[in-house]
Order: C-alpha cells, then sequence, then structure tokens
C-alpha cells in the first residue's frame, strides 16, 4: 500500500488530534471512534492487523523483518503525529510500530516511541505477553549481547534508566546489566588516554561502571552467566590501577 504526502501529512494531523486531553495520570484509551481521527485509526488498525495476519503466513524470522521494515513506512505519519501530540492514547498502531522498530534493528525509533509509551503508561497488545517496560529492557539487551555493535552504548544506558524501577522478573533486569556491563568493559578497553573529552578517571570509570552492572546481573539471576565477564573486569581493574614505586 502507498500514501501520497497528502495523505500522510492528513494522517499525521489526526494522529495528534487522537489522544486523550488529560494528564499522565488519566489512563490512556483508544481514539474516540465517532470523531475523524478515531474512524482513520479504525482504517489504520484495520491494515494492521491484515500486516499481521501476512507475517503469521511467514515462518522464517528473517523473512518478516523486509516485511516490517515496509509496513513500518505505512504507519510513520501516524505514529510521528501521536508521538508529537504527547497525548494519552492507548493505540495498537503505535505500539506494534515499537516492537517492529526493535525487531528491524532501528533502536534509536524505538527509543523515541518507548518514551512516549512509558511516560504515558501506553500498554503493549495482549499477544506479547508482558509490560512496556520488561518488554523494552528485555528485548533491547537480547539484541546487544547477541550482536554489541547493533545497539549503541548510550540506548542501554538510557533504557536502564527508564525501566529500572518498573515492576518486572529479576530475570529481564539482569539481561540488560550484562548487557550494560559488557558494553562499560568495551568502552574501557578501547578507552584513548588522550581524549581529553573522556570521563574523570579515564578507563578506569568505565571498567569500574562495567563490574557495577554484571555483579549486579549476577545478584538478581545466579544463571546470566557473568562470571568470566566478572574476572575480565577484576583483572581489568587491577592492571588500570596505579602502580607503586619499583
Amino acid at each position: 500500500m502507498s500514501y501520497s504526502p497528502a495523505l500522510r501529512n492528513r494522517q499525521r494531523k489526526l494522529a495528534a488530534l487522537a489522544g486523550g486531553t488529560g494528564t499522565p495520570k488519566v489512563r490512556a484509551v483508544e481514539p474516540d471512534p465517532g470523531s475523524a481521527a478515531g474512524q482513520e485509526y479504525a482504517v489504520l488498525r484495520a491494515v494492521l492487523h491484515d500486516n499481521l495476519r501476512k507475517l503469521q503466513d511467514v515462518e522464517s524470522h528473517e523473512a518478516r523483518i523486509p516485511m516490517k521494515r515496509e509496513f513500518l513506512q505505512e504507519f510513520r505519519a501516524w505514529v510521528i503525529g501521536v508521538i508529537d501530540a504527547d497525548r494519552p492514547v492507548q493505540d495498537e498502531i503505535v505500539m506494534t510500530c515499537l516492537v517492529w522498530l526493535i525487531d528491524c534493528e532501528a533502536f534509536e525509533d524505538a527509543l523515541v516511541v518507548g518514551r512516549f509509551a512509558l511516560k504515558h503508561g501506553l500498554a503493549l497488545p495482549e499477544r506479547y505477553n508482558r509490560t512496556t517496560a520488561c518488554f523494552l529492557r528485555e528485548e533491547i539487551a537480547e539484541a546487544a549481547l547477541k550482536s554489541p555493535a547493533a545497539v549503541p552504548h548510550e540506548i542501554l544506558v538510557e533504557i536502564d534508566q527508564l525501566t529500572a524501577e518498573a515492576d518486572m522478573p529479576d530475570q529481564a533486569k539482569a539481561k540488560l546489566d550484562k548487557a550494560l556491563g559488557r558494553s562499560w568493559i568495551a568502552r574501557a578497553a578501547d578507552f584513548d588516554p588522550s581524549d581529553e573529552t573522556g570521563p574523570a578517571g579515564g578507563a578506569t570509570a568505565f571498567a569500574s561502571q562495567g563490574l557495577t552492572h554484571l555483579q549486579r546481573a549476577l545478584k538478581l539471576n545466579a544463571k546470566v552467566g557473568v562470571k568470566k565477564d566478572i574476572e575480565r573486569a577484576d583483572k581489568m581493574l587491577r592492571d588500570l590501577a596505579p602502580k607503586g614505586d619499583e
């Protein structure tokens, strides 16, 4: 399905009207079906459900990725409009796009949608069977553990800050601490002492951060698989410690 620029602009404007007018403390609800925005939402949600059926017909996860990238473009204008309006609205389109963005490794865009969803207390569709905070923390952590270069360090840090106080299984929390621990250790290993923009304490500061997260991951889940990482971090800190006069 293709959309003209005029139609995308219309969707974006209607999406901005779809949210409630209350404060973030007000429970988010779906757009009013009697409004123009609600009617547009119903049309787009029908397209979404058709897309979901197409994905169900494809067993290969790899083959679904380009399909999801294409589907994301169909809803881009709507999602931007909802987020720009910054109002609480329980929107299946936005929340499904959040999932697809992570699947497609569009982590910066996923973080934008994730911030909005957490701010307004939006829930994922029931088929995902997790809270939004748990999903964000766990899925992005798993992506980073699978392919460390795919997820920017700064995104891991912000996801940790956004979800640290959320209620979820300890095993889910531990995954991000493991990913962050490894990311900090990698930054310590790559640290350039001549970099004047680096932190006070240089590589030692990075390694200490890494060790803290790795130890927390182990505390949360004894089977998380970080014991070797902790040994490496301990050795790195010993090697970085100032040496006495010989």
